[in-house]
């Protein structure tokens, strides 16, 4: 199997709510895109202005090529709170399968195992995620639960934003099997399936992210941050790591590029707290300007989605292959021998 036979497997698999096209760029013409206005599906939340913007943003910037140099592979080894990773780029939390299909395509459990499996076994790093059909009172229905286990704690959890018990209960799960971090999706508060379904989620004040950040015995993290403010908000609450996103732009219709607003959310926080970013990224040169951007790392959503549905295990491995190929290729090109050469100088 090859990652051109795990597309196309997709492709059949995910008919009716995901296209599989080549250039995956929230486009209003997009099939995912039709599903605004009866179900959120795998597009983005009301016109999808949100999804499209992440990948315009991306391409507003280009790559300057520097190759008088000596000739030597580049290193893109990352260090996640004490894990070496292969690269500093990680699955995505996406979860909720029926936004893709359903059990017809993947179910959640096979899910959860093709992303953490897939990811562990490219060297890199599976986070999972939250969804309404997650019942905290039964770990059965938690399926990340399971794929963490198998692969020995090689992972990361993030929570939507539900009640602080539940959230601080929750996590001593994960601790005792020795996952790599813990957080939350704050930006969930505007979750369109949460609220649907009846599952309460909220927003949250410095002094309750300040409590989550001082029970936790795993590095903090918190996702969904688009502006300077949360971010120090976020940081002077105590978080190691924020995540810059704005969900895939499925909670908020026209919010900037997540590329847009890096750069500025990087200048205030950056060295204070671990930066990752999200949003539009399709191959490893999108990686490379995130990281020139400011990002320390970044995450990967609907490719997981459709390399998990289209190959399992399998096929997130090889997608999370040609993540690592071009970004090395893409600094190799750019004259960067390492993740600490990369800087705004690269782009033009």
């Amino acid at each position: 199997m090859d990652l051109e036979e795990v597309r196309n497997q997709a492709r059949i698999k995910m008919k009716g709510f995901c296209g599989v096209y080549k250039e995956c760029d929230g486009d209003p013409s997009r099939l995912c895109q039709g599903h605004s206005y009866g179900g959120l599906g795998i597009g983005g939340v009301g016109s999808g202005a949100s999804f499209a913007n992440n990948v315009k943003a991306l391409k507003k910037y280009s790559l300057r090529m520097r190759i008088v140099d000596d000739n030597s592979e580049p290193e893109t080894g990352f260090d996640f709170f004490g894990f070496r990773a292969s690269m500093p780029v990680f699955g995505a939390p996406v979860t909720g399968v029926n936004s893709f299909g359903g059990d017809a395509v993947i179910t959640e459990k096979d899910f959860c195992h093709a992303t953490v499996m897939g990811c562990r076994d490219a060297g890199t790093i599976g986070f999972r995620g939250d969804t309404y059909t997650y019942d905290y009172s039964n770990p059965e229905t938690c399926h990340c639960l399971a794929a963490f286990k198998s692969a020995g704690g090689t992972g990361v959890k993030i929570m939507k934003p539900r009640e602080q018990e539940v959230i601080l209960r929750e996590v001593r799960r994960y601790e005792d099997l020795g996952i790599l971090a813990f957080g939350i999706d704050i930006d969930g508060c505007g979750s369109v399936m949460m609220n649907k379904h009846g599952k309460p989620v909220f927003k949250k004040t410095k002094n309750e992210l300040r409590e989550l950040a001082s029970s936790i015995k795993l590095p903090f993290i918190v996702k969904g941050i688009m502006t300077v403010e949360d971010a120090v908000a976020c940081v002077e609450s105590g978080a190691r790591c924020v995540v810059i996103s704005n969900h895939g732009g499925r909670v908020l219709d026209h919010t900037p590029g997540t590329a847009e607003v890096l750069p500025e959310i990087a200048a205030a926080v950056k060295g204070k707290a671990m930066i990752i970013a999200d949003g539009g990224i399709r191959n490893g040169y999108d990686v490379l300007k995130m990281l020139a951007l400011g990002a320390d790392a970044v995450l990967i959503g609907r490719d997981i989605v459709r390399a998990a549905a289209g190959g399992g295990v399998t096929g997130v491995k090889l997608q999370m292959d040609m993540f690592r190929d071009t970004l090395s290729k893409a600094m190799m090109m750019t004259g960067c021998r390492s993740l600490g050469d990369i800087n705004r100088e690269i782009l033009a």
